[in-house]
């Protein structure tokens, strides 16, 4: 979610400072601009002085601009400070054996880590996140158990098997991994 909305914010900032950048190069040529376009000549500003002290006088004027200011500013720091979160491992380095190592994608290990949980025994549905370093990731875990599955026998089977699979198979020393355990909820059976 966060990759997509850098996008589009990147994308909406790009595209006004683009156009804007243009009219006023466009305008700086003699070419021709929108008729709304307020920069009509080389020696013109943007806001006259009569443009800029329209609104003063009015009593909501500046509660207004204090509030869409207080906005921009609070979401430019929400913006900022979600940057350094990075939920998602993109890749991992493998140690290949011949000195130069490999990359993996982490959502093929991610993949291959959900398949082979939700094949076990009483795993309803399992969903799997790499975070993390590339030399030192480390797995998060959910676990969707089916009405008959034991929690211990579950986890016992994941660590000892899939998890397990996935740090030899990736050549991990290690691999950390939190679990959240789920039950399924389910009707009561009915005995007639």
């Amino acid at each position: 979610m966060l990759r997509l909305v850098n996008r589009v914010l990147l994308g909406l900032v790009g595209l006004v400072l683009l156009c804007g950048g243009g009219i006023v190069v466009a305008r700086g040529a003699d070419w021709s601009v929108p008729s709304w376009w307020p920069y009509s000549g080389k020696h013109d500003v943007l806001l006259s002085h009569a443009d800029r002290y329209r609104w003063r006088d009015q009593g909501w004027w500046w509660p207004v601009v204090i509030a869409v200011l207080a906005v921009v500013l609070l979401l430019a720091l929400w913006w900022l400070l979600t940057q350094p979160r990075r939920a998602r491992l993109g890749e991992l380095l493998v140690d290949s054996g011949d000195g130069e190592g490999a990359v993996l994608r982490g959502r093929a290990l991610e993949n291959v880590l959900e398949n082979e949980s939700q094949s076990l025994d009483g795993v309803a549905r399992a969903r799997v996140l790499l975070t993390g370093r590339r030399r030192t990731p480390a797995a998060r875990v959910r676990l969707l158990l089916q009405p008959h599955a034991s929690p211990g026998e579950a986890l016992r089977r994941l660590t000892t098997e899939a998890v397990a699979n996935a740090r030899d198979s990736a050549g991990l020393d290690e691999l950390p991994t939190e679990v959240r355990l789920k039950a399924a909820k389910h009707h009561a059976d009915r005995v007639t």
